[in-house]
């Protein structure tokens, strides 16, 4: 049980609330928001997990040290930032088969456990959303394989990529990429080729990535 957990962001959007941290390391409550991460991780059964940095990365290896509740974890420093496609495949040099991969500055508590795959050798988290206009949309057929990737626009009712995968070791193996890409245009484009599969959750979704967001957990964690 082997878990990608991507937390090289830069926070710049967060600065007015969070000065001089990698956006994970935002505090809430007393404690570093990836510390929530690494809980919900914990509590999923996962034994092994890599934290892939950047930005002040030795904050968080600080923090963390080389183990979390019983997980051990490992570092794959990005020497310059990869954009997340290019820091997953960096991060896959860990992994033996199959991992789940997440984003540090989002919590998605979904049951991992529900993410499979069949013939696909990639599984996305759908979150079911209404009125929104800040995430793009995912379209799937009744069989749950994406269909189509739209951009971001107001919906009333939506499907969005929770930020959360299980995917097989080799999902790069077939496609001449650059050394940094983007995951998500990454899935864009090769949708057709991938099959990609999907499972849709209505659990707790949050992403700290604007200071509103970060507010709004803070509250939500407090019982407000």
């Amino acid at each position: 049980m082997q878990a990608i957990v991507l937390a090289g962001g830069l926070g710049t959007r967060l600065k007015s609330v969070v000065q001089d941290l990698p956006k994970p390391m935002a505090p809430i409550n007393g404690k570093p928001f990836l510390a929530f991460v690494l809980e919900y991780l914990k509590k999923q059964g996962i034994t092994e997990i890599v934290l892939s940095v950047s930005y002040k990365y030795e904050l968080i290896q600080e923090c963390f040290k080389d183990e979390f509740n019983g997980m051990k974890i490992y570092y794959n420093i990005e020497k310059e930032l990869l954009g997340t496609g290019g820091a997953i495949k960096d991060a896959l040099k860990f992994i033996q088969n199959q991992a789940y991969v997440l984003n540090g500055d989002t919590i998605f508590d979904i049951d991992l456990k529900k993410l499979v795959l069949n013939d696909s050798r990639i599984c996305i988290a759908l979150k079911q959303m209404q009125n929104f206009d800040r995430y793009g949309t995912v379209n799937v057929d009744s069989q749950g394989i994406v269909t189509f990737f739209e951009e971001k626009v107001f919906k009333k009712q939506g499907l969005i990529n929770g930020g959360i995968y299980l995917l097989k070791k080799d999902i790069f193996d077939e496609f001449d990429l650059e050394k940094k890409f983007s995951f998500e245009e990454f899935l864009q484009v090769n949708y057709k080729t991938l099959k990609i599969q999907t499972q849709i959750f209505d659990d707790y979704f949050i992403d700290i990535g604007i200071p509103q967001d970060y507010q709004k957990l803070i509250s939500y964690l407090n019982g407000a």
